[in-house]
């Protein structure tokens, strides 16, 4: 644990050097652009990219004495344009119980109408502002919290985090809010900040505050590494997309995940808090310095970059510590048949699924059509129900099972169609790399997506993410 925290302080130390990127990357009208969030909002949004709902603005204070109060919604984000670090964001999640003029926040506490003059007011004196010059105050629709997270957050809307730095996402973080942040994802605040591997979307170390590593949601056994962010790829799109809108050319994208909408992109930062590093375990610079400089035409293939340099760790550590492959939903398998012929197919991994089985047209094509068509001789009584199933199977099987030599076992399956009677062979299949000898029941598969099922008899040295991309 001290070497841990001597190595984030080590990462800290890297600051000023990233300042490199921010400065000369960053010009000011792309600054200002950033900086202004409504302007922003609304430029993202004009290109096809989600951002929050607005609800109402006041920009002075004659607008503030003549606001229609009972307009505003039942809970709500009300921020300053200007602001920065999350400083004069004020969350309300309900109007207080019989009352149309005060609400509830995170913490319990009541927010009048005076309450939320006097706040908008500060903002409009650009008490909350990045130059303390006079700003506007706004108000955003709440977003509503994904169930995933309702275990690790206090009652704020976790976010994500993304640095994107030449259309290439190189680091990312998941924020979440505590009771000490007051319901914000903010780390200077006291939110929970997490490492996230690009590659997978799962989460890593973790660290709340600026700097104290943890490894359970405070007071629990909650595990905070692991956790699996839906929607990553598309996550990581609006990140990429929206440098390409603003102009920047180092930024930290702020994204939410509204359990109606999905991903929705917050915010810009052109001076993003480096504070991700620490959560990351891992410096930033770098990181910057390995895509400077790349040609990098298109989002797809800046994702791409940023998951292959900067992703993959969290599957390596579990296949390392398993001993087992991880292996996605649908895999790529090399099928090999009689006389070492061989067949690349996509397969469909099914846990649900006791064996592997393959389509009649590929089994041929191993070299199996003269059993498949030894098969079609054999009594085909199949019984209505399961009860008479097993002993009606082992009297075929002794009956037919030997007197062909790639017959290797007859056997009932059971599925939504109903009870079926198939052969079995004998044959091997390579799954990342790894050899597997198998028996395999033959069936017509013709009208199904993929020619194979690889059954959970044949998974054992197999871990599934169902997760993983698919081919």
């Amino acid at each position: 644990m001290f070497e841990l925290l001597r190595n984030s302080r080590e990462v800290l130390g890297m600051n000023a050097r990233n300042l490199d990127y921010v400065r000369p990357l960053n010009r000011r009208r792309s600054r200002e652009f950033a900086d202004n969030k409504l302007l922003a909002k609304r430029l993202l949004r004009k290109n096809g990219l989600p951002v929050p709902g607005l609800v109402a603005r006041i920009r002075n204070h004659a607008e503030l004495d003549t606001f229609d109060w009972d307009s505003l919604p039942g809970s709500f984000a009300l921020k300053p344009n200007r602001g920065f670090g999350g400083e004069g964001i004020l969350i309300v999640y309900g109007r207080r119980r019989g009352r149309t003029d005060a609400w509830v926040k995170a913490n319990g506490s009541v927010v009048t109408v005076d309450d939320l003059k006097a706040h908008i007011r500060n903002i409009l004196d650009g008490s909350y502002s990045l130059t303390n010059t006079p700003d506007i105050a706004f108000f955003e629709e709440r977003l509503k919290l994904l169930k995933l997270f309702k275990p690790y957050a206090y009652k704020g809307i976790p976010d994500i985090r993304v640095i994107v730095f030449n259309k290439v996402p190189v680091m990312a973080m998941l924020r979440l809010p505590t009771r000490e942040s007051d319901g914000k994802a903010n780390l200077q605040q006291g939110a929970i900040g997490l490492g996230i591997d690009l590659a997978t979307g799962t989460t890593t170390s973790a660290v709340v505050g600026k700097s104290f590593i943890i490894e359970y949601v405070p007071k629990t056994r909650l595990a905070l590494s692991g956790i699996r962010i839906p929607y990553w790829n598309e996550i990581l799109r609006i990140a990429v997309e929206s440098q390409s809108v603003s102009g920047l050319g180092f930024l930290g994208a702020d994204i939410a995940i509204d359990r109606d909408r999905g991903p929705v992109l917050l915010e810009l930062n052109a001076r993003p808090g480096l504070s991700i590093q620490i959560a990351n375990l891992t410096g930033l610079k770098g990181r910057l310095d390995r895509v400077k400089g790349l040609k990098v035409k298109t989002t797809e293939r800046g994702i791409l970059l940023g998951k292959n340099l900067f992703g993959g760790e969290i599957e390596e550590e579990i296949e390392e510590l398993s001993g087992k492959r991880v292996i996605g939903s649908v895999e790529k398998v090399k099928l090999i048949g009689k006389d070492g012929k061989e067949i690349v197919v996509n397969a469909k991994i099914d846990t649900g699924a006791d064996s592997t089985s393959i389509d009649t047209d590929l089994a041929c094509q191993l070299g199996f059509g003269d059993v498949l068509d030894y098969f079609e001789t054999i009594e085909r009584l199949v019984p209505e129900e399961r009860a008479g199933a097993r002993e009606m199977e082992e009297r075929l099987r002794k009956e037919y099972v030997g007197k062909h030599d790639d017959l290797e076992d007859i056997a009932f399956i059971y599925s939504s169609n109903g009870i079926s009677l198939r052969p079995k062979v004998r044959l091997s299949f390579i799954m990342d790399g790894i050899e597997v000898p198998s028996k395999v029941s033959v069936v017509d598969r013709s009208n199904l997506k993929y020619p194979v099922i690889i059954g959970r008899w044949n998974l054992k040295k197999f871990l599934i993410d169902v997760n993983k991309p698919t081919l």
